[in-house]
């Protein structure tokens, strides 16, 4: 969901969201015409250098995945669809590596493990996200600028988007996606639903391939996460060709080093799943509920904001601010372990940010992060 980075701490909020994976989402809305101020801002803002690491997050293990039949299979299809050359995509397939990591990390969380919103919240709601954000801010606020006029998105709900993905560039992920992709496309582990999970994997393995293809590089030298997802906002292959934007105007896309693609990108990408400029207010509201249990029904109704202020009061779900008139809502539960659970009223563009990853606990961290750079920005000027 899109699958991200997967840091120790990324491992330890998927523990504490009770999520055993991030979803992934993502595909190419047109580029935005280059008006003359987007051409005027030809220069590219590089993220910071990360410290020196390890070229890779792993040794890996030679498997002769050619040699498979399914990998037989999807060659050939490949071949006919994408008009690949059959022995080069061989060739190619024979450089991936078997990726362990990837695997044991799309196993099934436990069973039973409580969701602890507050303890998940407290690893992106944190000095470091924060000062980090005010900083990226402050670095590109006319490319934050132009991307809220053009997409009609707040420059703190990118920031934090960001922030929460790669801590602004600082962490995109050191597997070798091409690796990863294969890997995760022929050998995901046993689980519910590895049949579609595969199947995902596998269309993002072509997606690369064409990608690569397009852009003219080596797909191997395409890094990112566990998953597969590149780039300062965590794309998917199939994300860069659907949703990415040159927004530098240098006539490419680079999620990779470009902090401005990735702003209009991240832009691009949720206007593109729901995202509604008029809706100017908080993305979500704090609410009760009754005892009476009639609120229940509106637990796990898909994300979506599709119901009427009147009906929630009807059945006890009554929020804690002024709602606005005619505003359509979604009732969010935020799961505290052994203590009270936190309920919300969500609006649409709060649900347009789970389209990002589908996680009420992703969504919200956004959301408070996203303040929390604000007010802090705010106060530092």
């Amino acid at each position: 969901m899109k699958l991200r980075t997967c840091t120790s701490s990324c491992l330890l909020a998927l523990a504490l969201s009770g999520l055993a994976l991030p979803s992934v989402s993502q595909a190419a809305s047109d580029k935005p015409a280059k008006t003359a101020k987007a051409k005027a801002s030809k220069k590219k803002t590089k993220t910071p250098a990360a410290p020196k690491k390890a070229p890779i997050d792993y040794d890996g293990e030679f498997v002769n995945f050619g040699q498979w039949k399914e990998v037989k299979q999807f060659l050939d299809d490949l071949s006919v669809r994408q008009g690949f050359d059959r022995a080069e995509l061989e060739a190619t397939i024979a450089k991936t590596r078997y990726v362990d990591a990837a695997v044991q990390l799309m196993k099934p969380a436990p069973p039973g493990k409580p969701k602890n919103w507050q303890a998940y919240k407290q690893l992106f709601i944190e000095p470091s996200r924060i000062n980090g954000g005010v900083r990226f801010w402050n670095d590109n606020r006319d490319a934050l600028a132009r991307a809220e006029a053009l997409y009609g998105v707040p420059a703190d709900i990118i920031v934090s988007i960001i922030g929460v993905e790669t801590i602004y560039g600082a962490n995109t992920g050191r597997f070798r996606v091409m690796d990863a992709l294969t890997t995760l496309a022929f050998a995901y582990p046993l689980a519910p639903q590895r049949a579609s999970r595969m199947e995902f994997f596998r269309q993002e393995l072509e997606s690369t391939l064409v990608y690569a293809r397009q852009a003219g590089i080596d797909p191997f030298s395409l890094q990112g996460s566990y998953a597969g997802a590149v780039g300062l906002p965590q794309f998917m292959p199939s994300n860069i060709m659907k949703y990415a934007v040159d927004f530098d105007g240098d006539g490419k896309i680079d999620l990779r080093s470009s902090a401005i693609d990735a702003i209009g990108s991240v832009a691009a990408f949720l206007v593109a799943h729901g995202w509604r400029r008029d809706d100017t207010g908080p993305l979500a509201y704090p609410a009760t509920v009754s005892s009476s249990g009639q609120w229940t029904r509106y637990i796990n109704q898909g994300l979506e904001a599709k119901f009427r202020q009147q009906d929630l009061m009807a059945d006890g779900i009554v929020s804690t601010s002024s709602l606005p008139p005619g505003m359509l809502f979604g009732l969010v539960d935020l799961q505290n372990g052994a203590d009270a659970t936190e309920f919300w009223l969500a609006t649409n563009n709060f649900y347009a940010i789970t389209q990002y990853n589908r996680s009420y606990f992703y969504a919200m961290s956004v959301v408070e992060l996203g303040r929390a750079i604000k007010a802090a920005r705010g106060a530092s000027m």
